[in-house]
């Protein structure tokens, strides 16, 4: 880079830019077009840089500048491309070739080349898009956000570039696109010519499924075997005998030999286990580490303070030469030029021979664990560090299911916990995390997942209770840390018997204490996510899980209660009082929870009325359904506890329920004018109750405009109702109502769905009078109709491919409009109004448009975009 870094144009041409914009960048790793041009590097370096990277230490990108040098220059074999590589690399030039924000993924297990791959596209693509890497874990979404605005925008309007972004956490990809989005739309004079940035995920998972994504999996093709013997050659001529302690690339070239992994690791078959000199304990840390957090180091600095702490020994000999004979199994690095030297396994695959082979030399994966706890966990420990046994010990891994069919639910457990539990005992893995919980005395993660293991695993029910109130005691704010004293009570309830009535009443009113108190700091977690606006380390899923605990302890009361004594169904229905069966029901003692039982039946209408709305007005995200476990429970409870059947989720309830099939408009008149003189005039907030509970106002079709203060299921009848037709001039300001119906939305209902995707509810349609309404349900039924198969609804909706369906377009109605200024507008009769839009993606570009116009509970939504000619 001889006259300084530079970034590619979109005409394969080079800005550059300078050295301290380089340095500008806080969360980015920038490659830049015209990485190491111009710059020489001595042979030896070249060398064992290359070398290191073949033991086992990840890739740079050095290591392809050098193999792209080689492959130029005769002298070596172009680096491998693993076969996903080629798919990765169209899939992400298809992207990068339509406006806004896109993102691929790329599924990977841990040792089979994953990262590589992915870092290798973007070295081949550094000269067509903007490349660079996320650094560090758990980043800024803000800053990582102006990052990519920045370095698509560097130069000026006619040098944006496309930016291609790898990160390896696919949890921010919805925050960090909604991020990039709002900064974008901020800045009011910039205009994009090109599409912003695609988000490169690369995910690793031990169990990978067939998927619509690329996938790398511990197995090489025909083609790929005979690329690695072909370098198996040069590297051969290259590095001679050496060769033999490249385990990082053997092992790939071996297709993953179980027998040349056992053989690498044999050394640790001669581990005692008592007396353990330092180094290898040290080497049987790092294998516990790398085993379960692949990925995860520990600092070189840290390691020799290790060694030579109890030893004494040089400290001028390298870390390698005290590792022997472990040396070949470890390798030593440094990530950038900023960081220390980090030193971990040189293969996750090798760290797991070694923990199984010590495992089977009397060195279990407890004492390891414990021992690592002790040693390394004393004092400060830094967050990296801990983050790594925060994994090791609690991240729960995706289930491996063999059916693609099954859907992916996580274990109860950590892997290692797992492993513990089913090679050593229940006692050795509440062990580990015993000492955890004591270790790190201020974080609730682990005596969090202590309460879980003795209550699911050891069903010792008073030492969960203990651990999860020390959980609760450490983070006492977060809802979801409180969930578990609940958890731990509800399970206690189910499988208390044989129990007495009072045993029962006295665990259920523990439970249902500790479900309620956990609702209450859900609701104010809420208050505070609403004014973060997106700002890092904030959850904005709302925890329903007090509700929806509350629900199923009330369900297993019911059960247990109404077995024992069945005058309990009309105690518990509020059919009967409980001081006038008293006797009935066998013991006087039982009148103190006389205010419980009175509480129970209004409490259960009001979260089953909750959950109703939250699930007819939105789901966990476009692609995801809720659990059906939740409508199943949530009815169970209501019809014990109401006694009536509530209508199905898919329909609203009240007015909002009826309209399940098409509508016009002087029907829709005719059924709100008849709820009207039917129902009640007073507490018209709890539209959506369960059936005929609708508390629409009396005369509620005079009454507009409408205030914001009443509920969104009123704002969105009367913009149905008021809907013009293309002849008729709309009697109401249509933004105001728009506008009002937001403002209702936001007070109601957005700290519980910011998070969730808001479903549609209705849709204009296109009748005799051009203003019929048209639910949801009616198209899915179309769609359903017109295909052999049943839709895959996630995929469906994602994609919009439901508006493609021609009995579909029959139905629905086309409105014009233009997007302007990353807004969508629609033009109705002679009024402009803006209105959202359900693919973000669609505003980039500036043009004349039309769409279908639906309408979920915050108000209507454009679907399917597309160019009016």
């Amino acid at each position: 880079m001889a006259n300084g870094p530079a970034l590619s144009t979109v005409d394969g041409g080079e800005i550059y830019v300078g050295r301290t914009f380089r340095d500008s960048f806080s969360s980015l790793d920038v490659l830049h077009a015209n990485e190491f041009e111009g710059e020489l590097y001595d042979p030896n370096f070249v060398e064992e840089r290359q070398a290191n990277f073949y033991r086992g230490a990840p890739p740079n990108w050095l290591n392809f500048h050098f193999s792209e040098q080689a492959a130029s220059n005769g002298t070596g074999t172009p680096f491998i491309k693993r076969d996903g590589y080629q798919a990765l690399k169209e899939e992400i030039q298809e992207k990068a070739k339509f406006p806004g924000i896109s993102a691929v993924k790329l599924f990977h297990q841990p040792g089979c080349g994953g990262t590589t791959t992915a870092m290798h596209v973007l070295w081949d693509l550094r000269k067509t898009l903007r490349c660079a890497v996320l650094r560090g874990s758990a980043p800024d979404i803000t800053n990582v956000a102006k990052d990519v605005v920045l370095l698509f925008t560097a130069g000026n309007q006619g040098h944006q570039n496309t930016v291609l972004l790898l990160l390896d956490d696919e949890q921010i990809l919805d925050d960090l696109q909604h991020s990039i989005m709002m900064m974008i739309t901020a800045q009011q004079k910039l205009v994009t010519y090109r599409p912003v940035v695609v988000l490169l995920s690369c995910v690793r998972k031990d169990a990978v499924l067939e998927s619509d994504h690329v996938v790398l999996q511990k197995v090489l093709s025909d083609k790929e075997k005979q690329q690695f013997n072909e370098k198996k050659e040069e590297l051969s001529r290259r590095y001679g005998e050496r060769c033999k302690l490249f385990h990082g690339f053997n092992i790939l070239q071996t297709n993953f030999s179980q027998d040349y992994i056992e053989k690498a690791c044999e050394i640790f078959i001669t581990i005692r286990k008592t007396n353990k000199p330092l180094k290898t304990q040290l080497a049987a840390f790092l294998s516990l580490l790398n085993a379960y957090v692949p990925g995860s180091y520990l600092l070189e600095s840290q390691c020799r303070d290790f060694l030579k702490h109890h030893d004494n020994i040089d400290r001028y000999l390298s870390l390698e030469h005290l590792m022997k004979p472990f040396t070949h199994l470890i390798v030593t690095f440094q990530q950038d030029i900023r960081s220390e030297r980090i030193v971990r396994m040189v293969h996750p695959l090798i760290a797991q021979c070694c923990i199984d082979m010590m495992d089977k030399a009397g060195v279990t994966r407890s004492d390891t664990a414990r021992n690592f706890l002790t040693c390394f966990c004393k004092d400060e420990v830094p967050p990296w560090l801990l983050g790594f046994v925060k994994d090791m010990l609690t991240k729960r891994v995706m289930k491996k299911e063999e059916n693609p069919n099954i859907k992916e639910d996580k274990e109860r457990f950590s892997r290692l916990i797992l492993d513990i539990q089913k090679m050593e005992g229940e006692p050795q893995s509440a062990s580990v995390l015993k000492m955890a919980s004591k270790r790190f005395d201020q974080n609730a993660f682990f005596p969090q997942a202590l309460a879980r293991f003795y209550y699911i695993e050891l069903k010792d029910y008073n030492l969960a209770e203990t651990w999860a109130k020390t959980a609760k005691q450490r983070d006492p704010q977060s809802s979801f840390v409180a969930d578990t004293l609940g958890q731990v009570h509800k399970n206690h309830l189910n499988n208390n018997a044989p129990s007495t009535q009072l045993e029962i009443l006295q665990l259920a009113e523990k439970a249902i204490a500790a479900f309620k108190h956990e609702e209450e700091l859900a609701e104010k977690e809420a208050e505070v996510k609403l004014n973060n606006d997106h700002q890092t380390k904030v959850s904005h899923l709302y925890n329903s899980r007090g509700q929806f605990g509350y629900l199923q302890v009330c369900n297993a009361l019911y059960d247990k209660l109404v077995e024992e004594n069945i005058t309990w169904r009309e105690v518990l229905t509020k059919k009967v009082s409980m001081i006038s069966v008293l006797e009935s029901l066998g013991h006087k003692k039982l009148y103190r929870f006389n205010t419980l039982i009175n509480s129970l039946r209004d409490e259960v209408e009001r979260k089953c009325d909750f959950f109703d709305k939250y699930l007819t007005y939105s789901k966990l995200s476009m692609e995801k359904e809720d659990p059906e476990y939740i409508t199943r429970d949530t009815l169970d409870c209501y019809r014990n506890y109401v006694g009536e059947s509530p209508p199905t989720r898919e329909g609203a309830v009240g007015v909002l329920s009826c309209l399940d099939r098409e509508y016009t408009k002087s029907e829709l008149k005719e059924i709100i004018t008849r709820y009207g003189e039917i129902c009640s005039s007073k507490d018209s907030g709890t539209a959506l109750n369960f059936p005929l509970k609708c508390r629409l106002p009396k005369g509620f079709g005079e009454k507009m405009p409408m205030s914001p203060k009443d509920p969104p299921e009123q704002h969105m009848l009367a913009l149905l109702l008021y809907w013009p037709d293309k002849e008729e001039k709309c009697t109401f300001d249509l933004n105001q109502l728009i506008q009002q119906m937001h403002q209702s939305y936001e007070h109601t209902y957005k700290k519980y769905f910011c998070s969730r995707y808001l479903r549609p509810l209705f849709f204009i349609g296109k009748g005799p009078d051009q203003n019929l309404i048209v639910h949801r349900k009616v198209l899915e039924q179309l769609c359903e109709q017109s295909q052999k198969t049943v839709p895959d609804w996630s995929n469906t909706w994602k994609n919009e491919h439901i508006f493609k369906n021609p009995r579909v377009q029959e139905h629905l109605l086309t409105v014009e409009g233009v997007v302007r200024n990353y807004r969508v507008y629609a033009t109705v009769g002679d009024t402009e109004i803006e209105v959202n839009v359900n693919l973000q993606n669609s505003l980039w570009k500036p043009r004349q448009v039309f769409f279908y116009l639906g309408f979920t509970i915050r108000g209507p939504v454009a679907f399917r975009i597309q160019t009016k000619n």
